[in-house]
């Protein structure tokens, strides 16, 4: 079977949102059996300056939690990265609505992080850019609390493939 693709996961800055999500998906994916094992997770944003450090408090937030994003740098999102996805993930409609306005084609797999949970769930997560420490820690529980319905998620996608 060929590689399926990676799961692009994509915020505005590249800095906050999509790094932690990122170092938080590929943690909970490296748990599970093939093929979700082996898949790649990346992230990006649409307004990103390719090459910026991660900010020091989305690396704090997942060092709580015994995960290092400290390595990881921003880019922009391209056509290229969302061409080889499997999946694409945003942070918040205005995400979905801008990379459904640019991508050409417009990825078939391309959804909320928080989107397969059941209500009353918010589907968005919040922007903590600039905010305290507390404000990034909120942002990655929203996504520890997303992570269990996105592995089902996956686990359906890649059993079609």
């Amino acid at each position: 079977m060929p590689a399926p693709g990676h799961i692009l996961i994509v915020c505005t800055g590249n800095i906050c949102r999509s790094p932690m999500a990122q170092g938080l998906l590929a943690h909970a994916l490296s748990a599970q059996p093939e093929p979700l094992h082996s898949l790649k997770v990346i992230s990006a944003g649409v307004a990103a300056h390719t090459g910026e450090a991660i900010s020091e408090n989305s690396v704090t937030a997942l060092k709580k939690v015994g995960i290092d994003i400290s390595g990881l740098h921003s880019q922009g999102l391209t056509q290229d990265l969302l061409n080889k996805s499997l999946v694409v993930f945003g942070m918040t409609d205005s995400h979905r609505a801008i990379i459904r306005s640019r991508a050409r084609p417009v990825p078939e797999h391309l959804y909320l992080f928080r989107e397969f949970l059941p209500p009353p769930a918010t589907p968005e997560i919040g922007d903590p850019y600039g905010g305290p420490l507390k404000l990034y820690e909120s942002a990655r529980d929203e996504m520890v609390e997303a992570i269990p319905s996105i592995v089902e998620f996956l686990k359906k996608l890649t059993a079609k493939a």
